[in-house]
């Protein structure tokens, strides 16, 4: 056995034990307060104010990252094993109960400040994900950034791999109850996706879509709020 593989183990007994310990301790008995100060042995980044109820499970924490005045509710899963995975909860990111998150290999998961994850949203690698500032995903939505290749009909599906394109969700979106995202999409800033849509194209910026698959209803703003510079160059040459 050599090194790494020494490290990784001792690694992972230190994050089983604490986990262990410390995630069944309820909220009543200051199990937050331990939990955000003995977690910092096992994280690989862990900020202040950070709020983990009981309950939550987390695997490979080395990988993760918390930023300050994060929320974590019970039943949440977040699992960031595998090789050259990195997975980042920045500042005020509040996530509710029974969300699952999960990696896979070479897998980068991003969630950005103020963010809010509703009840049982899940959230799949291996594809990389990167969600904006101050989005909203509402409960049972869906982000799965890969593919099942499925190309040759006599062998199974499960054996054809995946393609992995990653998704990419900008500031200030709101995603409806149930929404489905699939993998290759980016999803434009200040963008609406009614509840049950499945989104599998881009969707622009500031647009409403809805339906399966999702298409744009209408605009939020004008072209003129979207680009006043512009706006402004044409009054002025006329």
């Amino acid at each position: 056995m050599d090194k790494q593989q020494i490290f990784e183990k001792w690694q992972r007994f230190k994050e089983v034990l604490l986990i262990s310990f410390l995630g069944a301790l309820p909220t009543i008995v200051f199990g937050p307060k331990l939990r955000n100060l003995l977690y910092r042995f096992i994280f690989a980044r862990i900020g202040s104010s950070v709020y983990i109820q009981n309950g939550v499970e987390f695997l490979g924490a080395d990988c993760i990252e918390i930023g300050n005045s994060v929320h974590i509710f019970k039943g949440v899963r977040i699992d960031a094993r595998g090789n050259n995975n990195k997975l980042s909860l920045e500042k005020g990111v509040a996530i509710e109960r029974n969300v699952d998150i999960g990696c896979l290999d070479n897998t980068s998961i991003q969630i950005a400040q103020d963010t809010f994850i509703g009840p049982g949203v899940s959230i799949t690698g291996p594809g990389n994900i990167k969600i904006g500032k101050r989005c909203l995903i509402a409960a049972h939505s869906g982000i799965f950034a890969n593919n099942h290749t499925f190309a040759d009909p006599l062998c199974y599906i499960a054996d054809q791999g995946i393609t992995r394109q990653g998704i990419v969700i900008e500031d200030d979106c709101w995603l409806g109850h149930g929404v489905t995202v699939l993998d290759g999409v980016t999803i434009g800033k200040g963008s609406v996706i009614g509840a049950g849509a499945v989104v599998t194209k881009d969707i622009p910026s500031f647009s409403i879509a809805v339906g399966v698959p999702a298409k744009v209803v209408r605009k939020r703003v004008s072209k003129q709020q979207i680009n006043p510079r512009e706006s402004e160059m044409k009054l002025t040459k006329s």
